[in-house]
């Protein structure tokens, strides 16, 4: 089993900045695909990002493109989201996840979730 543990959420200003990272346990995960997902109330969760094993390959929803980068440590078992220019729209339940296959949008690709991280923009 994998364990997942999400940090660095919290509330800022339109504009601002923040650094997510999930820390992975149980296992290491240097051979999962790693992805972060969101879900703001009332919606589906979305994907956001995600990174193939050797983190050559990317991907990010239109939506972050130029403003999200996700990046990985293998030697860490950690997964992150350095998350620039924020605004209100980013405003969800930021979820990390890991998988075995390759890079997928799709919630039901992926094996293990954390607990989430509370990313809150204000205008």
């Amino acid at each position: 089993q994998v364990q997942l543990v999400e940090s660095g959420g919290g509330l800022v200003q339109a504009g601002g900045s923040l650094r997510l990272s999930c820390a992975a346990s149980g296992r290491t995960t240097s051979s999962y695909t790693k992805a972060w997902f969101r879900q703001a109330p009332g919606k589906e969760r979305e994907s956001v990002a995600a990174i193939s094993w050797s983190g050559v390959t990317t991907y990010y929803a239109d939506s972050v493109k130029g403003r999200f980068t996700i990046s990985r440590d293998n030697s860490k078992n950690t997964v992150y989201l350095q998350m620039n220019s924020l605004k209100p729209e980013d405003t969800a339940v930021y979820y990390c996840a890991v998988g075995r296959g390759p890079i997928r949008q799709n919630s039901f690709e992926y094996d293990y979730w954390g607990q989430g991280t509370q990313v809150t923009v204000s205008s």
